[in-house]
């Protein structure tokens, strides 16, 4: 959960972040997380922990009414105990990512991690399939060795999607979404940019992961993709005095594509509910 600043009006922008509120006014957000990684760079003491938050589309925040932005994007958050962190749009990406201090961003924040203390690790594929038709809680991890940095990644997720070939033993998880980190962006104390994908595995050595990008539409999509509804988040205070490099791009739908193929040490982690 975190609490805003005080909201002030911007220089150009007549909804910037969506806001619908007056100057002065403060506001809460709170979400759940969808998964976690922790990244131990060979030069750091302890790895960093990120967190991914719940989405939502781009909002009109607090409003009666006209809450859903038309244009629509998606909206989250990664972050790890004292940063927020830049999430990349694709693989292509080249920045360097960005954190920013959560104490400077907000006005106050709290991160609350549950835990269970009565965890069961499956070995093999039988205790899988008898803890997922028992409706056991499944939880994943999937640790690799990025070879470029020799960071060691973990990814940790609740498996959300599992398909299962009981009479003969087979598993297959197929879920997100989930960060990845980008190791290369480790700033000698954070890890400054991640990527969004969803993960498949089907046994203990090896993961697949696939990542977001955005992608162009036809021309005749455009036209109506990119017309506003109701309020426009671009809308301008003076139409005579736009900001540099005005207009921004308008929101693009979002594919998984780009897949990696990694060796990994998979646990599949189970609970009582």
């Amino acid at each position: 959960m975190w609490e805003s600043h005080p909201w002030k009006p911007d220089q150009h922008y007549k909804w910037v972040g969506g806001f619908v509120g007056e100057h002065g006014q403060a506001y809460h957000v709170r979400f759940t997380l969808q998964a976690s990684c922790s990244v131990k760079h060979p030069d750091a003491e302890q790895p960093v922990e990120i967190f991914l938050g719940s989405p939502c589309r781009s909002e009109y925040t607090i409003a009666n009414r006209n809450m859903f932005q038309i244009p629509s994007g998606e909206w989250r958050m990664a972050f790890s105990r004292t940063h927020q962190v830049g999430i990349a749009a694709s693989l292509d990406d080249t920045s360097i990512g960005s954190a920013t201090d959560l104490n400077d961003a907000f006005a106050g924040h709290t991160i609350d991690i549950h835990t269970h203390s009565n965890v069961t690790e499956r070995l093999d594929a039988s205790s899988i399939v008898k803890a997922t038709l028992a409706n056991d809680i499944l939880n994943a991890s999937s640790s690799y060795r990025d070879k470029k940095t020799d960071c060691l990644v973990k990814l940790e997720y609740p498996i959300n999607v599992m398909n299962l070939n009981a009479a003969d033993g087979e598993w297959q998880v197929c879920t997100g979404p989930v960060i990845v980190p980008d190791t290369g962006s480790w700033n000698g104390a954070q890890i400054t940019k991640v990527y969004l994908a969803h993960i498949a595995i089907s046994a203990f050595d090896h993961l697949e992961l696939i990542f977001s990008r955005p992608v162009e539409v036809a021309s005749e999509v455009t036209e109506w993709l990119d017309k506003p509804r109701g309020r426009d988040r671009l809308e301008l205070r003076d139409p005579q005095t736009p900001p540099e490099g005005y207009p921004p791009k308008r929101p693009r739908p979002i594919v998984y594509h780009d897949v990696w193929e990694l060796e990994a040490d998979n646990v599949i982690l189970t609970a009582k509910i």
